[in-house]
């Protein structure tokens, strides 16, 4: 059984595949964390970009400001850039159920410049009944499945991984068994509550080293294969997504509670 577990770690990414902004608490509504994937960065036909194409995106440090309104990007070698979340220009993203609004051609240019390649920077515009680009979901990875899947790269040699290859909103200690939130159907954490929808399947982000900003694989995408296959044989899993049943304010140091198991 599962051992006493709380929450260690709370991160939102406000740029899809861009580094991630660790917080001590955070309020989660049905739309999952704040501000979490607000904005996409797309190339020339629209289509977004991600990390496993762009590893320098990792490099890529969001900051919001502090009313919430707008952000600053940062990136080494670059003078920082505010953006407002304004524009005139309303897009659509290619193959997403949502809609952008442009951040103009200062933006354009600063993140074309990170990435050697044409980029635009997007604010999400959600539509009525559509998804995010977060898919209202929450992204939940355990520390007991990191730290298995960490000796098992030990014995191929390899150094350990940290948690930010697998880009967890909410990480959970405590657990005794690796990979419990696969079958944990429903989490508590204070009032609020979080049901299973998925697991993760995960791609090459994972081979990217979020510090640098190169890709520096096989691993983990190699061991993860020899034992974390999907079911269905859609790719290798690590990590779980969950929806919001009940909003309410999560805070590192929160107990979770599995008030449901999901069969294996």
């Amino acid at each position: 059984m599962p051992g006493q577990a709380k929450v260690t770690g709370l991160t939102y990414y406000p740029v899809k595949s861009c580094a991630g902004i660790t917080v001590s608490e955070a309020l989660i509504t049905p739309d999952g964390l704040p501000h979490d994937r607000a904005y996409v960065i797309t190339d020339e036909a629209g289509e977004p970009r991600w990390q496993g194409g762009d590893p320098r995106m990792a490099l890529i440090a969001p900051r919001l400001a502090e009313d919430g309104a707008g952000l600053t990007l940062c990136a080494p070698g670059r003078a920082a850039l505010r953006v407002t979340g304004e524009g005139e220009e309303v897009t659509k993203v290619p193959g997403q159920p949502y809609g952008a609004v442009d951040q103009g051609e200062e933006a354009a240019a600063w993140v074309t410049g990170v990435l050697g390649r044409p980029s635009r920077l997007l604010r999400v515009r959600t539509a009525p009944g559509a998804a995010a680009a977060n898919d209202n979901r929450v992204h939940v990875v355990s520390r007991a499945s990191l730290d298995l899947l960490n000796r098992r790269l030990a014995e191929r040699g390899v150094a350990p991984l940290p948690m930010n290859r697998f880009r967890p909103n909410l990480v959970v200690d405590g657990w005794d068994t690796p990979h419990t939130e696969d079958t944990a159907a429903r989490l508590l954490i204070g009032g609020t509550e979080l049901a299973l929808t998925e697991l993760t399947v995960r791609c090459a982000i994972t081979m990217v080293d979020q510090e640098t900003g190169r890709r520096a694989g096989p691993e983990p995408l190699r061991t993860l294969a020899d034992h974390r296959r999907a079911e269905d044989g859609g790719g290798t899993v690590f990590g779980a997504y969950f929806r919001v049943v009940r909003e309410g304010k999560v805070t590192v140091g929160d107990a979770v509670e599995i008030v449901d198991a999901a069969e294996n």
